[in-house]
């Protein structure tokens, strides 16, 4: 009696395993949008480009941790209305791109964006606009390839003040702990069990919300963002060491949630890179949070914050 009681659980776990592989395996990609791009030994990058060129500089996306060029998927929808050319894409080993070398710190990235846009045949002047962990990358870029870029757009980003600050450190070890039980998890299939309810948190477009439920669900996907987060430290200090932005070069920051109290410490670190641009703007949307400033309902707040890094231009 007792030896069945004990295996209750282990079969209900079992099976738990089981019903997500089988999920797993019965779940198919969504329709490619966009193009694959062999960026060299038959690796391919993922980009999607859209609206038409020769007016203005291309706006390059690049999303945060655990994102990829769904998560642009309503602000891109948005910035072709505008009549903006746009790139969005997936870093190594992320939704579509097949793995890298297995560098994930910031110079990794900001070199293989820069070979991608060549490769894709995109020449810039670039507006890059990031959201959270990519307020690492874009700067670095920016320092790496200074005449290549006209401006920056940061969305709810962290930032290089922010990386300096002792509680920065602390976030960070919990969220790669929480990264690694993600990527544990969904290596057995669970995330399938709830891609629905939780694969879109931001609120987008039908063909980006597919794609994003898709990701949210894959051991691939989560493995590479859990390497990804481990090299934030790392990173974070490469785009430290880089030194700060000219100040010439125009910078919007648009943040995400009510400044309570409390919270206007981080506000005021993540506004800085704005704070020192001599072309600098700032809002906070306080009826976004960090997932939902990138949807349907808030995304205009970023382009807004576009539109007044090319006003400056």
């Amino acid at each position: 009696m007792i030896l069945r009681l004990l295996l209750i659980p282990l079969i209900a776990v079992l099976a738990f395993i089981a019903l997500g592989g089988a999920l797993s395996a019965m779940a198919g990609s969504p329709p490619l949008r966009g193009r694959l791009i062999d960026v060299g030994d038959g690796r391919r990058r993922h980009i999607i480009c859209e609206g038409p060129t020769g007016h203005g500089p291309t706006i390059v996306f690049e999303a945060g941790a655990f994102g990829f060029s769904a998560d642009w998927g309503a602000v891109q929808q948005m910035a072709t209305a505008q009549g903006w050319h746009s790139c969005a894409y997936d870093r190594a080993g992320m939704g579509l791109s097949d793995p890298g070398d297995n560098a994930h710190d910031a110079i990794a990235v900001t070199a293989d964006l820069h070979n991608l846009l060549a490769l894709a045949g995109e020449t810039g002047p670039y507006i890059l606009v990031g959201h959270s962990m990519a307020g690492i990358y874009l700067p670095l870029y920016a320092k790496r390839w200074p005449d290549e870029v006209a401006g920056l757009v940061l969305c709810d980003a962290t930032t290089r003040v922010a990386t300096t600050m002792g509680h920065t450190s602390a976030f960070i070890d919990q969220f790669t702990k929480a990264s690694r039980m993600a990527a544990l998890a969904s290596s057995v299939g669970a995330f399938k069990l709830v891609q629905g309810k939780y694969g879109d948190r931001i609120g987008l477009p039908p063909a980006a919300k597919a794609e994003k439920r898709h990701a949210f669900a894959s051991a691939n996907h989560n493995r590479t963002a859990y390497e990804e987060v481990k090299a934030w430290p790392v990173a974070a200090q490469q785009m430290v060491d880089a030194g700060p932005l000219d100040p010439s070069l125009p910078v919007s920051v648009i943040t995400a949630g009510p400044a309570a109290p409390g919270r206007d410490g981080r506000k005021s670190t993540q506004a800085a890179p704005a704070e020192a641009s001599r072309h600098g703007y700032y809002k906070n949307v306080e009826t976004a949070d960090h997932r939902t400033l990138l949807g349907l309902n808030h995304g205009q707040e970023i382009i807004a914050g576009i539109a007044k890094v090319r006003a400056a231009l």
